[in-house]
């Protein structure tokens, strides 16, 4: 095991000097112990400038927050240290099983059991064939429900079509390791992405269970073509719900409509990478904007996004999409971030190693290189970005245990898995 620690979080709590920690503050000029009232009154004042020299709205909300806490939530930023666990190849997500192992996704096809207590990664053989290219290959892994009992697991991934097409693809199969070898038995296709498109952008594939256990819900990726998010003839640019067994629910909001429009939950969705129910039973979902508009939703059953048609960001050319305020006819994002943040992962944190996380999103971010933390608001309050931990390299996902620890995994080649230990 590679033990290798690097302090992070809050240089306030561990440098007795002011530090301006990131943009806002340098742009603020807020000192590391200012009276509540008057960073409030600074933080509003510019706010008002912000809205009126027409500042980015990641800025704004940021200084927004900073006004109704005070400056609070920074305060009770805190520290940890990153500790090198293993290493992995193009890692793409991660799962906990009952027993405290790890199961690791890489892009390129393998699959791993990672059991930190033993220091050992073991390959599972018997895996399906994936497309691997782009931001295509093996994808996510949650456990079934009943994993305990069962040994089901549920993979994503992406397989070939006719001529130069491929889609993304869901299979549960079974984990035996009554062998020497663990591997995979008993593959069953429970969902495929329709149409097959050229590309190898854009799949989503990301998987979640509903906290009743009763339904899968499966991200579908626009695939970089934009239009298939609005045309309901399509699965692409939507969140699926399914029964565990790949069947269609009667309850649906399009049910009776001709498939693959049964299958949909929510349609107007560009790259949505991240999703997770909170303790209230509110599904959130993160998706990557064009150039700007990164976003935060929540998800209501029948709802339109908006994407292509509306987005808070610009296509990469410069051209300009028409924001989300121009119509309110299709559901507005709770956060928008510009600059993006390109979000790859979230984790509803419960546990108490961190106890000023319970209850925060955790964003893992790949151009943003950082660590986000999220709060979701509540009936008088908005959701809000409340800090970020810069870490200088893209990070792929973020796992959090039940019994409170934080993982984090790199992107990329020779990739870190990283466990977070509080200072």
């Amino acid at each position: 095991m590679q033990f290798s620690l690097h302090p992070v979080g809050n240089p306030r709590q561990n440098n007795p000097k002011c530090y301006k920690e990131n943009e806002m503050d340098r742009i603020l000029h807020l000192s590391c112990k200012r009276p509540r009232t008057k960073g409030i009154l600074v933080a509003l004042i510019i706010v008002y400038v912000f809205m009126a020299a027409g500042w980015p709205n990641t800025l704004q909300q940021k200084a927004m927050a900073m006004a109704m806490d005070g400056g609070q939530a920074d305060q009770d930023k805190p520290a940890f240290n990153q500790v090198s666990l293993a290493k992995f190849e193009e890692p793409w997500a991660m799962a906990t099983l009952p027993d405290g192992r790890f199961l690791i996704t890489e892009k390129a096809g393998r699959l791993f059991l990672f059991d930190e207590k033993e220091e050992t990664k073991t390959a599972i053989a018997n895996l399906p064939e994936v497309d691997y290219g782009g931001q295509g290959g093996l994808g996510d892994v949650i456990l079934a429900p009943d994993f305990q009992e069962s040994r089901t697991l549920y993979l994503s991934y992406v397989e070939p079509g006719k001529g130069d097409t491929r889609g993304a693809k869901v299979v549960k199969a079974t984990l035996d390791e009554t062998s020497a070898t663990p591997g995979l038995i008993q593959l069953t296709d429970i969902w495929t992405q329709t149409p097959k498109v050229s590309g190898r952008g854009h799949y989503s594939h990301r998987l979640l269970f509903s906290p009743d256990k009763k339904f899968l819900f499966i991200s579908s990726g626009d695939r970089q073509k934009f239009t298939p998010a609005q045309d309901m003839a399509t699965n692409l640019g939507k969140i699926i719900r399914l029964y565990p067994d790949g069947t269609v629910p009667t309850d649906n909001p399009f049910h009776g409509q001709k498939a693959p429009a049964n299958e949909v939950w929510s349609l107007g969705h560009r790259n949505v990478l991240g999703m997770q129910f909170d303790a209230r039973g509110n599904l959130w979902a993160h998706e990557m904007g064009p150039r700007g508009g990164d976003e935060l939703n929540v998800i209501f059953p029948g709802k339109n996004y908006g994407w292509p048609v509306v987005s808070n960001g610009r296509h990469y050319d410069g051209r300009n999409i028409p924001d989300h305020a121009t119509r309110p006819d299709f559901a507005p994002p709770e956060i928008t971030w510009t600059p993006v943040i390109s979000p790859s992962s979230m984790s509803i944190y419960a546990g108490e190693v961190f106890p000023a996380w319970h209850g925060k999103g955790l964003f893992s971010g790949l151009s943003s290189q950082a660590l986000v933390v999220v709060d979701f608001g509540d009936d008088k309050r908005k959701a809000r970005e409340l800090y970020r931990y810069e870490l200088g390299t893209r990070i792929r996902n973020v796992t959090s245990t039940a019994d409170g620890r934080v993982y984090l995994l790199e992107d990329g080649k020779g990739a870190h898995l990283w466990r977070l230990d509080p200072q």
